[in-house]
């Protein structure tokens, strides 16, 4: 804790969560001084997950001063917002909604998506990507469809926006991180407006456009007065909370790359170009330096581990996991239907090579762990075929950075060592971005503030023994078709380098 005339300078980072507001106070060596956080409640309902926008301020206001209260006299000097990626709103004229955010997840836009994709067919395969009905391009036709007529005035917001126009008092631009999904092209950086004539999307309803990083504007004192963030207070624009959580493990220079392991497994990185995808698998969101942010994100992840052994203690699993390399069995570990990356295949499943039910216990937990690695070293080897540069640093976070053994495993088959960052929240990632767009430039803040707890390295004898289970899954994902065959060739070639 700070001495009593201790006056650090700090820098605020929002992180507008799914289940919570989540705000940290972070010095410029990247130390949190201070931290807050205030629930948020949805309403679920099959495909419909919406949450009321006045609950995002609500929320923002008690996490501020929470996050303040621990660092007394403190100078804040910036400010920022993230949010989940295509969640959108309607508002009136003065910001007021006119209808609920609708959710990053909401699939209801079911019939929306194929006129988006079918509109915008040049762009998308511009952009190597492809509307789906939960990005906010098809959402925002549901609501025109569902909301309309609109009155005069009437606005588009992203989430973020609507938090940061209540902390400057007024309309503002909106990032192109967070647009990315609204159909902003990030190549051009412009709207497409005749993709969106062809929709009936009027043109007044959207926001004007910014690189992350951009001051915006200032905290009024109405939003001080809500949330103890001094008057004045730099406001600067955000990115998606998948881009701040990147930012918040340091993997910011080209080459760099951070696996993110949850229920599912998302991999980011950096480039200097836009990678060409003829899958379209890999999307593209674009840096405050004007790098490119590409990514994927695969269907298989953590989550089949709970799946497989609910309620089970999986930290004891992994210790007698560890004999079993590689294990007797190989899985591929698709927990529900259809793959989404390294490879395009809705029709996928999750199988398992060996007798699964004669097998001990310990040996298929084995193949689950073994499984996801696979998938992530095929993931890294499907981005080098596009031209990635893979020779940069890597770090894993998420919760499955939380398994030492996990990730010593991931490092072997990966055979390159791994950072695990010391803090990897999404709001750590606003902290460090406010910060560089108030004084220098992003990658030179983050090594300041970015600080990483161990380094993993791989054990080349493990590497060895474990790559010929990979090669197996290979040969298995490209008989079922599922796997492009130059995608497995090229993974072939570099295990063997």
């Amino acid at each position: 804790m700070p001495e009593p005339n201790d006056r650090p300078e700090v820098w605020l980072g929002i992180d507008l969560g799914t289940q919570s507001v989540r705000v940290l106070a972070v010095d410029a060596a990247g130390r949190t001084r201070g931290s807050g956080a205030e629930q948020l409640r949805s309403h679920r309902d099959g495909p419909r997950h919406e949450q009321d926008p006045e609950q995002w301020w609500s929320a923002v206001r008690t996490a501020c001063r929470r996050a303040l209260d621990g660092v007394p006299g403190a100078a804040v000097r910036g400010v920022s917002v993230c949010a989940t990626s295509g969640t959108i709103l309607l508002t009136d004229r003065a910001g007021r909604p006119l209808t609920p955010g609708l959710m990053y997840d909401d699939s209801r836009a079911v019939e929306e998506a194929p006129r988006a994709a079918e509109a915008g067919a040049a762009l998308w395969k511009r952009l190597g990507h492809r509307p789906q009905p939960s990005w906010a391009l098809p959402k925002l036709l549901w609501l025109l469809r569902h909301h309309s007529p609109l009155p005069p005035g009437a606005r588009l917001l992203h989430q973020a926006d609507y938090v940061v126009e209540r902390l400057t008092g007024g309309p503002v631009a909106t990032d192109s991180s967070h647009a990315l999904k609204t159909g902003y092209d990030t190549e051009r950086e412009s709207w497409p407006t005749a993709v969106f004539e062809d929709l009936r999307i009027p043109g007044a309803l959207l926001p004007d456009v910014v690189r992350p990083g951009t001051v915006l504007g200032a905290v009024c004192p109405e939003a001080t007065e809500a949330t103890g963030v001094p008057e004045g207070t730099l406001v600067v624009a955000g990115m998606t909370d998948g881009c701040a959580a990147q930012i918040s493990a340091g993997a910011l220079e080209p080459g760099a790359w951070n696996s993110v392991l949850g229920t599912t497994l998302v991999l980011k990185g950096v480039t200097e170009q836009r990678l060409r995808d003829p899958l379209g698998v890999v999307y593209s969101h674009r840096a405050p330096d004007g790098n490119w942010l590409p990514g994927g994100a695969s269907s298989t992840g953590a989550g089949v581990l709970s799946l497989a052994f609910p309620g089970r203690n999986l930290a004891t699993l992994d210790v007698r996991a560890q004999p079993f390399e590689p294990s007797g069995l190989v899985t591929y570990p698709l927990a529900g239907k259809g793959e989404r990356f390294p490879f395009l295949a809705p029709e996928a499943k999750g199988f398992t090579l060996g007798d699964r039910h004669g097998a001990a216990e310990a040996d298929y937990h084995a193949s689950l762990l073994q499984g996801v690695a696979f998938v992530e070293r095929l993931c890294f080897d499907y981005l080098g075929l596009l031209g990635a540069p893979l020779d940069g640093p890597v770090t894993f976070t998420g919760g499955g950075a939380r398994s030492p053994y996990w990730c010593q495993l991931r490092a072997d088959v990966l055979g390159r060592p791994v950072g695990l960052p010391d803090n990897a929240e999404a709001a750590l990632g606003m902290a460090v971005l406010a910060r560089a767009g108030t004084t220098t430039p992003l990658g030179a803040v983050a090594r300041d503030m970015v600080r990483l707890r161990a380094v993993v390295e791989p054990r080349p004898e493990h590497t060895r023994r474990l790559l010929e289970s990979h090669l197996r899954l290979v040969d298995a994902l490209e008989e079922r078709g599922w796997l492009p065959a130059a995608v497995a060739r090229h993974s072939r070639r570099r295990a063997h380098l």
